[in-house]
């Protein structure tokens, strides 16, 4: 079942398309979250949580990496002499820091001027992006911050070379392309569920114990502990889609310890399961309407038409010169991965003009390249472990008859992506083995230094105003918003001088824009 729904990972959509304030306060105080939280926080909800101020053992915490060429992986090839790769041992179950370790694979280019700041972690997104294959490539978009930071990526617990999760074989995976995921009839329906289930079992078979250790709460622990082993006193972090979560669970857990943190593409912290499924509904839906406008159409009428053509391939699937059929679900796919980026519109139009004419092979290989499918027909892990590392962290299990009841809702708000992203809610996590975290995720940092909080206007897949949300839920004084009116998932590095040279001054002088600064497109 391919999903766009929650945190889709920026670096897809950009390497894919291609392809076809201060620096904190002092150390003064103990880590941990701020007094008189509104809700539970991460760490007490997590089952593998264990006390901030917690002692580690020295076998964690003087651990000495052992940094050597990068190789080439299943996703990239090896990058330059450039980058250096080594591995962090961090525990399987953060209640218990002397037990069981697992290996998290990380890369690093040192910094290439002088007046060192530190170390820049990046988390590109998904969940189940993979930092190590996606570190070199994004180093040409902040060269300017490779002067004075070293750039560190990793791919974290349960992703790729971190003990990566492949619940499914790649034939199985071709396989369940075929099942409906928006069933209309109640054998679609069963089938749907029954997927469902079966995926969760097979994660399950391939995760073990892992599979209860793979949450955002446990990788912001990891986090905090790859701070301390490359030597660095604060956290100083680049944060892109669900990264932003996970910067704001970071922030939270170890307010004191936040350097300078950018947030960019901003995944709403108040939203729960349907609230994000809601919320992306009308940013993808925003973001066809824009597509629709730059071609002089209507878009309420564009949208009908649309959806009458994925109607159409949902009653008889189109050809591909591939040979493979193309599905309304895959279809949809293809439509979604263009809108990621305003560059990418005309492949957009070419692929839906084709598909009006019969021909569904350019939205496949749309479909296929979100899906992460070469053209042998293997695919990725970036998905599977998507779906077992938000899994983990959610709560909530709506039901079908509680999705059924909620359609009209979404597919008042989008003809195109609402039934799609309706029945989602309650296929992603069905029947799932291990048990949800939370409702939504704590990022309250009330005694962190200023963290850069950027939202884009035009975002599909982390809507505008997931950033003000997040601004204000990391705390008054805390919170600072940048907005630019653009298009595409995420603002730095997509043209705007004013969104890039806000977010330098930050990071490299530590100077936080006034909250509220627009950017123009």
């Amino acid at each position: 079942m391919a999903r766009f729904v929650r945190w889709t990972a920026l670096m897809a959509a950009a390497a894919l398309l291609t392809a076809g304030c201060s620096s904190g306060s002092s150390d003064d105080g103990k880590d941990g979250a701020g007094a008189g939280d509104a809700k539970p926080s991460a760490a007490d909800s997590s089952s593998s949580s264990t006390s901030a101020t917690t002692a580690l053992p020295a076998s964690l915490t003087a651990q000495k990496l052992d940094w050597g060429r990068c190789k080439a992986t299943a996703g990239s090839a090896a990058p330059s002499s450039d980058w250096q790769c080594a591995t962090l041992k961090v525990p399987l179950d953060w209640a218990k820091p002397g037990g069981s370790t697992i290996g998290l694979a990380l890369i690093r280019s040192k910094s290439t001027g002088g007046d060192r700041i530190g170390s820049l972690l990046f988390n590109f997104g998904g969940p189940g992006g993979s930092g190590v294959d996606y570190m070199p490539a994004y180093a040409t978009t902040v060269s300017a911050l490779h002067e004075r930071y070293d750039l560190v990526s990793w791919d974290p617990r349960g992703v790729a070379a971190s003990e990566g999760v492949r619940c499914r074989g790649d034939k199985a995976i071709q396989a369940a392309e075929d099942i409906d995921a928006t069933p209309d009839t109640p054998a679609e329906e069963k089938a749907y569920f029954q997927d469902a289930t079966a995926f969760g079992e097979g994660c399950e078979k391939a995760a073990g114990k892992l599979m209860a250790h793979v949450s955002t709460t446990d990788t912001a622990r990891d986090m905090d502990l790859m701070r301390q082993v490359l030597g660095d006193t604060k956290m100083h972090y680049f944060g892109i889609s669900y990264g932003t979560e996970l910067g704001g669970v970071y922030a939270h857990l170890f307010p004191k310890k936040v350097g300078r943190l950018i947030l960019d593409g901003v995944v709403d912290p108040s939203a729960d399961t349907v609230g994000h499924a809601l919320n992306q509904t009308r940013g993808f839906q925003r973001a066809l309407d824009d597509y629709l406008k730059s071609r002089d159409q209507d878009p309420a009428q564009g949208s009908k038409k649309i959806a009458t053509l994925l109607k159409r391939i949902d009653a008889k699937p189109l050809a591909t010169s591939t040979g493979r059929k193309l599905t309304q679900t895959l279809a949809l796919t293809g439509i979604v991965l263009p809108l990621y980026s305003k560059q990418s519109w005309p492949t957009l139009t070419s692929a839906l003009n084709s598909a009006e004419e019969g021909d569904g092979s350019e939205l496949l290989a749309l479909a296929d390249g979100y899906n992460d499918r070469d053209s042998a027909g293997h695919y990725g892990t970036t998905t599977q472990s998507q779906r077992v590392i938000s899994c983990l962290d959610d709560k909530q299990r709506p039901t079908p008859a509680q999705t059924q009841k909620r359609l009209p809702e979404f597919e008042k708000i989008s003809p195109v992506f609402g039934d799609f992203l309706g029945w989602d809610t309650a296929g992603w996590c069905h029947d799932w083995p291990v048990a949800g975290q939370y409702d939504t995720p704590e990022v309250s940092a009330p005694s962190a230094a200023p963290i850069l909080v950027v939202g884009n206007t035009g975002d599909p897949a982390t809507p505008y105003e997931g950033a003000r949300k997040m601004a204000d839920e990391l705390g008054k004084g805390v919170g600072v918003e940048l907005t630019w009116k653009g298009e595409g998932h995420g603002a730095y590095g997509s043209g705007s001088d004013c969104v890039d040279s806000t977010v330098n001054a930050y990071l490299l002088k530590g100077t936080a824009p006034k909250d509220g600064k627009v950017c123009a497109s």
